[in-house]
């Protein structure tokens, strides 16, 4: 099967499971005990999806500033957005923070 045909196969698949769930529970109202962990689901993967992206660092953990600047300047980011809870403010602060981070390392 070439990877076209692979390709157009799995973007069926996806269709008529997202279409299954539409149809089947589109109308109806989900229970609070399947409400409840869903709300986890977002969060979950994008720590994921941007812990190894900021912790790995040539294959490895390193955490040293010196290094990989990125942890650090995520760390700062995540205090930002624990006080202020401002998506602005976070960026803003989170990019200063890995400009300054490269600039001094």
């Amino acid at each position: 099967m070439s990877s076209v045909a692979v390709i157009i196969v799995i973007g069926i698949g996806t269709y008529l499971e997202r279409l299954s769930f539409i149809g089947i529970i589109g109308d109806r109202e989900i229970p609070e005990w399947a409400v409840l962990p869903l709300r986890f689901v977002a969060p979950a993967v994008f720590a994921a999806l941007v812990a190894p992206a900021v912790l790995l660092h040539d294959g490895s953990v390193i955490l040293s500033p010196a290094v990989n600047p990125s942890a650090l300047a995520t760390l700062i980011a995540l205090l930002v957005a624990w006080r202020t809870k401002s998506v602005a403010a976070t960026l803003v602060v989170g990019m200063a923070a890995i400009w300054l981070l490269q600039a001094a390392f």
